[in-house]
């Protein structure tokens, strides 16, 4: 019997990731950072690879190592490198990493000479996001380094690319300039004698929704879960996780009575109150509190004062509720429960985050759709 648990449909994964590759002709990059957005790393990859994935994506040379540790051969990129870490691991396990200045390609040449074998590179432009990538001005010095080194057989630049800006809000000016820019870089690539193989540059939103930023591979991540990145908008896409938990006690207390820390919610009349075993240590967001949407016995119902570190409470006022009753938190919406979505925008957040939350916790993740 369990207590509380983050379900995973790898069926799901499977079906959103077939949706989304059948909607490009370019390659497909499922990403599986971050656990695999709390979905389980190994098992998501599998499942995306089952469904046609041709390259997965990860930040960390860590997650890409432990991908190569799983016997994942399929074609992978780790882009969130810092300085001095040993790279000549990722070059010896076939692992392409991203770069985007000087020192981190001097770096690589060194990892190439200790692996003894060429560096797969993927370069990275800034095209306005001022996070990760070369700026503009940088961007012909990388590249005559990079081309030099080519040149010299320590490095192969198989791919250049980039990230977006508003790309979840479709028909923002920013993605078309971003767009310009990067076709600015690509040619400053063919001017420097380099030919990669491939150019990207679509996150989720616009694998789903601008097939002209597309090139030869995209990158969805949030979409192959199940999870729109645009609001307002499913585009057909299958939830994966659900999470849930059995309520562990039940009392009836009287009209006024405060609840959980700092009595933050008071009971507007006799109720029935369930304490349900998930709390921040969870992956339950604290400021969930007398916010949060949870189903109990098909009723949507919500988070009656703080959350805590392990549980929290729900006043169900006069429904019958017995321990052992199954609270969903969100799930797949199939079954009228909220879904992660409803979650996100009740504490003023993304999707993202919430389901990210759950991957690190002290709750097991029991997987449905697992093959041989």
């Amino acid at each position: 019997m369990w207590q509380a648990e983050v379900r995973v449909d790898l069926d799901a994964i499977r079906d959103n990731v077939a949706r989304l590759r059948a909607g490009t002709s370019a390659e497909l990059m499922a990403v599986v950072k971050a656990d695999g957005y709390g979905h389980g790393m190994v098992p998501s990859a599998r499942a995306a690879l089952d469904a046609g994935a041709d390259w997965l994506g990860v930040c960390t040379l860590d997650e890409a190592l432990g991908l190569r540790r799983a016997g994942i051969t399929a074609p992978v990129l780790a882009w969130l490198l810092a300085p001095g870490l040993p790279l000549h691991e990722g070059v010896a396990a076939g692992v392409d990493l991203g770069v985007a200045s000087l020192p981190l390609l001097d770096e690589m040449i060194e990892a190439s000479r200790r692996a003894d074998r060429p560096a797969r590179l993927h370069l990275k432009i800034d095209t306005g996001l001022s996070r990760g990538g070369a700026t503009v001005a940088d961007w012909p010095v990388l590249l005559e380094a990079a081309a030099k080194a080519q040149a010299d057989g320590l490095v192969e630049v198989v791919g250049v690319w980039s990230h977006l800006v508003y790309a979840d809000m479709p028909g923002h000016p920013t993605t078309d300039r971003q767009l310009a820019v990067f076709h600015e870089g690509l040619a400053m690539v063919e001017r420097a004698g380099l030919r990669p193989r491939y150019r990207h540059l679509a996150n989720s939103a616009a694998t789903l929704t601008r097939p002209d930023t597309h090139f030869d591979l995209v990158r969805p991540g949030i979409a192959c879960y199940g999870l729109s990145p645009i609001t307002g908008e499913r585009f057909g896409l299958r939830p994966a996780m659900t999470a849930r938990a059995r309520v562990t006690l039940t009392k009836r207390v009287p009209e006024g009575t405060g609840v959980s820390y700092g009595h933050t919610y008071t009971t507007a009349r006799e109720a029935n109150l369930a304490v349900v075993p998930l709390g921040y240590a969870d992956g339950v967001p604290r400021h969930a509190s007398n916010v949060g949407p949870v189903q109990l016995g098909e009723v949507r119902r919500t988070i009656s004062g703080r959350v805590c570190m392990d549980q929290f409470v729900l006043d169900c006022g006069d429904d019958p509720v017995a321990a052992g009753e199954v609270a969903t938190l969100f799930g797949s919406g199939e079954h009228g429960e909220p879904l992660a979505d409803d979650w996100a925008e009740a504490v003023g957040t993304i999707n993202y985050e919430i389901v990210t939350r759950f991957g690190g916790s002290r709750v097991p993740r029991v997987y449905d759709g697992e093959r041989p």
